[in-house]
Protein backbone atom coordinates (compact mmCIF):
# COMPACT_ATOMS: atom_id res chain seq x y z
CA UNK A 1 0.00 0.00 0.00
CA UNK A 2 1.18 3.72 -0.70
CA UNK A 3 0.84 6.69 1.48
CA UNK A 4 -1.80 7.43 -0.32
CA UNK A 5 -3.59 3.93 0.43
CA UNK A 6 -4.72 4.22 -3.37
CA UNK A 7 -3.63 1.41 -6.14
CA UNK A 8 -1.41 2.24 -8.58
CA UNK A 9 -1.16 0.69 -12.08
CA UNK A 10 2.62 0.41 -13.72
CA UNK A 11 3.97 0.25 -16.64
CA UNK A 12 7.65 -0.70 -16.54
CA UNK A 13 9.54 -1.00 -20.23
CA UNK A 14 13.41 -1.40 -20.50
CA UNK A 15 13.93 -1.11 -16.63
CA UNK A 16 16.51 -2.88 -14.54
CA UNK A 17 15.31 -3.58 -11.31
CA UNK A 18 17.66 -6.49 -10.21
CA UNK A 19 18.14 -6.51 -6.49
CA UNK A 20 14.93 -5.27 -6.04
CA UNK A 21 12.95 -6.80 -3.08
CA UNK A 22 8.81 -7.16 -2.93
CA UNK A 23 7.44 -7.74 0.45
CA UNK A 24 3.72 -7.87 0.63
CA UNK A 25 2.46 -6.60 -2.66
CA UNK A 26 0.10 -7.89 -5.08
CA UNK A 27 0.92 -9.12 -8.45
CA UNK A 28 -2.24 -10.55 -9.40
CA UNK A 29 -3.62 -10.02 -12.77
CA UNK A 30 -0.33 -8.85 -13.84
CA UNK A 31 1.25 -9.79 -16.90
CA UNK A 32 5.37 -10.15 -17.77
CA UNK A 33 6.76 -10.52 -21.29
CA UNK A 34 10.41 -11.04 -22.59
CA UNK A 35 11.21 -10.41 -18.78
CA UNK A 36 14.78 -11.85 -16.82
CA UNK A 37 13.48 -13.79 -13.22
CA UNK A 38 17.03 -15.80 -13.37
CA UNK A 39 18.17 -16.21 -9.80
CA UNK A 40 15.41 -15.29 -8.09
CA UNK A 41 13.63 -16.82 -5.04
CA UNK A 42 10.05 -16.87 -4.53
CA UNK A 43 8.97 -17.78 -0.93
CA UNK A 44 5.34 -17.85 0.34
CA UNK A 45 3.67 -16.92 -3.05
CA UNK A 46 0.32 -17.78 -4.37
CA UNK A 47 1.01 -18.30 -8.00
CA UNK A 48 -2.40 -20.65 -8.42
CA UNK A 49 -3.61 -20.02 -11.85
CA UNK A 50 -0.61 -18.76 -13.50
CA UNK A 51 0.24 -19.45 -16.83
CA UNK A 52 4.20 -19.88 -18.05
CA UNK A 53 4.73 -20.43 -21.71
CA UNK A 54 7.88 -20.29 -23.99
CA UNK A 55 9.99 -20.33 -20.50
CA UNK A 56 13.16 -21.26 -19.97
CA UNK A 57 13.19 -23.54 -16.44
CA UNK A 58 16.87 -25.17 -16.35
CA UNK A 59 17.73 -25.33 -13.14
CA UNK A 60 14.29 -24.26 -11.46
CA UNK A 61 13.86 -25.98 -8.02
CA UNK A 62 10.31 -26.14 -6.26
CA UNK A 63 9.80 -27.62 -2.88
CA UNK A 64 7.02 -27.74 0.00
CA UNK A 65 4.51 -26.72 -2.42
CA UNK A 66 1.37 -27.64 -3.14
CA UNK A 67 0.84 -29.10 -6.55
CA UNK A 68 -2.19 -30.16 -7.16
CA UNK A 69 -3.91 -29.28 -10.65
CA UNK A 70 -0.33 -28.18 -12.03
CA UNK A 71 -0.02 -28.91 -15.07
CA UNK A 72 3.27 -29.67 -17.49
CA UNK A 73 2.43 -29.86 -20.98
CA UNK A 74 -0.88 -30.72 -19.97
CA UNK A 75 0.20 -33.79 -17.73
CA UNK A 76 -0.64 -33.57 -13.58
CA UNK A 77 2.62 -33.07 -11.92
CA UNK A 78 1.65 -34.91 -8.98
CA UNK A 79 0.79 -38.18 -11.18
CA UNK A 80 4.21 -37.91 -12.79
CA UNK A 81 5.64 -37.38 -9.53
CA UNK A 82 3.92 -40.64 -8.35
CA UNK A 83 4.82 -42.66 -11.76
CA UNK A 84 8.67 -41.64 -10.43
CA UNK A 85 8.16 -42.75 -7.02
CA UNK A 86 6.47 -45.97 -8.64
CA UNK A 87 9.34 -46.83 -10.98
CA UNK A 88 12.12 -46.01 -7.65
CA UNK A 89 10.10 -48.66 -5.41
CA UNK A 90 9.92 -50.68 -8.36
CA UNK A 91 14.25 -51.08 -8.44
Amino acid sequence: MNILGEKHCLKVKDADLSGSSFTDVNFSGCNYDDVNLAGGRYDNVNMAGLHISNANLAGTAISRSRLNGMTINGIEVTELLAAYEAAQEAK
